[in-house]
């Protein structure tokens, strides 16, 4: 069914003159519904329009149209369109006969809701909608239609804009919410999802309250009161409530949310995760305490093996030698803790750190042991002291010695106990010391802070031994497992 369009004026509408023409138009015409009065004002509209007669040729536009198209096309000459080059909505290439004047010319109805594209030729690319309508004369013949542009370019930005919005707000690692003045929840994004434990369908047109701490709500009603006031809220650190009721820590910034009068709406809420960071902050905390306690007690040993091994010795070096090689095993189990940040040392570690330079001579076996650090740079010394002696006097010092070092973990659970044994065989006879030396000091002294410290100086070898509860040695009595051996 055709359409006849009236423009309830005296004159035909479609002028084959260009705009600036006015010599077809007397001045005496240019009254409220006359032809010139009619072309004034279409061109006086901010709005793009043009005309075409039946086949499609152009025969008007005004002012506006030609600033959307970019260009002057040819009165009477262009088709269809003035735009330089058109596209579809998805961006593909549209022919000028392909456009939505054409299809209203060919058809001969009004078409409606087709988005276009017009570049112009500098490139630039305008969004419009055109609104081409037929015109009729009275007998009921097609003569042209009229179209209308309306330029959507800035409307397109904003739902693209939006959309990337939308985009990085769902892809977002943080929580991400928004809420009224009353706390209510608007949106609820992913990131919201995964933090808090709750989905968007059970949290939007809820309280703000259910993932907050019911000692903590007096935080919401202050953070409403700022919003209120226009003010931001940056990087407030603190908990907040999943879903499955467990806690957790979170770093929380707070921003108005306006409309385009200024009036503030509600508030957008983006909460990070800062469990991982609170917990490597006391870690870093803990570590800093007992690196402070570690140096003092450093210090304090480095103090008394200096002291010690002066005594006793004929000369500067060899009082010089003994100190070097004391503080070369102090610093070897010093090592072994800083590569498990101070968590402790594993036993037969220590052992055989300070056994290696007499290679297949020394033999060690026993479950795994973690030492706490205190203990491990103890035994460590410990070891020392007993591998310095052996090599010097004992088993070590002719060809055919060797040293056995091992150790159990006996007793129950709730009483389990360390007994380690060092037994030199095959050395040269023993001598019973005349006093006690630094070595002693430590296997005698120190080492019975532990438990049960022996040295036994049977003519067949020397023998030391040692009786130590888990508990005083160990992180933990879980820090044992199955005996094996290290050769």
């Amino acid at each position: 069914m055709s359409t006849t369009v009236s423009l309830s004026v005296n004159c035909s509408p479609l002028w084959g003159s260009n705009p600036e023409q006015s010599a077809l138009h007397p001045e005496e015409s240019r009254v409220p519904g006359g032809e010139a009065w009619c072309r004034d004002l279409i061109a006086s509209l901010p709005a793009a329009i043009y005309t075409t007669d039946a086949a499609g040729r152009i025969t008007y536009y005004n002012e506006a149209a030609a600033e959307l198209w970019g260009c002057r096309p040819e009165l009477g000459n262009s088709e269809f369109c003035g735009s330089w080059k058109l596209y579809r909505a998805d961006g593909s290439a549209m022919r000028h006969d392909e456009c939505p004047m054409a299809v209203c010319l060919k058809l001969g109805r009004p078409i409606r809701g087709i988005e276009a594209v017009a570049e112009r030729p500098d490139g630039t690319r305008i969004s419009f909608l055109p609104y081409p309508t037929p015109i009729f004369d009275t007998r009921g013949k097609l003569i042209g239609a009229v179209n209308m542009l309306m330029d959507i370019s800035q409307r397109k930005q904003a739902e693209m804009a939006a959309q990337r919005l939308a985009a990085i707000v769902e892809s977002s690692e943080d929580a991400i919410v928004s809420k009224d003045l009353n706390g209510i929840i608007q949106t609820w994004n992913h990131g919201a999802e995964r933090l808090f434990g709750y989905e968007a369908a059970e949290a939007i047109g809820k309280s703000i309250l259910i993932v907050i701490p019911p000692d903590r709500h007096d935080e919401e009603h202050r953070i409403l009161e700022s919003i209120r006031r226009g003010e931001r809220i940056e990087h407030y650190e603190t908990v907040r409530r999943r879903k499955d009721g467990s806690l957790v820590d979170i770093s929380l910034t707070v921003s108005p949310v306006k409309d385009v009068a200024g009036r503030i709406l509600g508030a957008s809420k983006i909460a990070r995760d800062i469990t991982e960071r609170k917990r490597a902050q006391a870690r870093n905390e803990l570590l800093s305490r007992e690196i402070q306690h570690r140096t003092k007690n450093l210090f304090a040993v480095v103090q008394s093996v200096v002291a010690r091994s002066f005594v006793g010795k004929r000369s500067v070096e060899e009082a010089e030698a003994a100190v070097r090689s004391r503080l070369s095993s102090l610093a070897q189990t010093h090592v072994m803790l800083l590569d498990k940040p101070w968590e402790g040392a594993e036993l037969a570690q220590v052992i055989a750190a300070e056994m290696r330079p007499y290679g297949s001579r020394v033999k060690i076996g026993g479950p795994r042991v973690m030492l706490n650090p205190t203990a491990a740079q103890n035994f460590g010394l410990a070891i020392h002291e007993l591998a310095t002696n052996a090599a010097k006097y004992g088993s070590l010092s002719n060809e055919a010695g060797w040293v056995d070092v091992s150790w159990a973990v006996t007793g129950s659970n709730g009483s389990k106990a360390l007994s380690l044994t060092w037994q030199e065989c095959a050395g040269p006879p023993v001598n019973i010391p005349g006093g006690r030396g630094f070595g002693s000091t430590v296997l005698e002294v120190v080492m019975s802070d532990y438990g049960q410290s022996q040295i036994n100086y049977a003519s067949e070898g020397l023998v030391y031994h040692l009786t130590a509860p888990l508990s005083a040695i160990t992180l933990s009595p879980a820090a044992c497992s199955p005996s094996r051996k290290h050769d």
